[in-house]
């Protein structure tokens, strides 16, 4: 099985955010468990700027068994799709095209997406097998 993870959690993790980093470990260690971990351009690149050495945000995510999974165009496309859904549909900006690209790349590439936010990528990915580290 293949998880794609959101920056979220790897942020929860890294950071040892008091309200989500347990749970987050947790999740991750699971995930990891059943099978790979992979992270998108985007994960990678947002994750990668809490570093002040790009090395060392790298060998950090590759500690923890995360793969950089470049994104497909199948997966651009589909979250352009549904961005334009999103939009239409007369969404705020508070959703960036970034987090549409996570989600399509997770459905797409990846078989599951461990992420905080799982109303949003629920609604615009339905079928999206999504863990929620934080939900009871």
């Amino acid at each position: 099985m293949i998880t794609a993870l959101d920056t979220n959690v790897l942020v929860d993790v890294l950071q040892a955010v008091p309200a989500f980093g347990r749970g987050s470990i947790a999740a991750l260690a699971l995930a990891a468990d059943r099978g790979s971990l992979v992270v998108c351009d985007v994960v990678w690149s947002e994750v990668s700027s809490a570093f002040d050495d790009f090395d060392e945000g790298r060998r950090i995510l590759e500690h923890f068994g995360v793969a950089f999974s470049p994104m497909l165009p199948v997966s651009a496309e589909r979250a352009g799709r549904s961005w334009r859904v999103y939009r239409r549909a007369g969404g705020p900006r508070e959703r960036m095209i970034a987090d549409f690209l996570i989600a399509a790349h997770a459905l797409e590439q990846a078989d599951a997406l461990l992420t905080r936010d799982r109303g949003f990528a629920q609604a615009y990915f339905g079928e999206l097998s999504i863990t929620d580290p934080s939900a009871p």
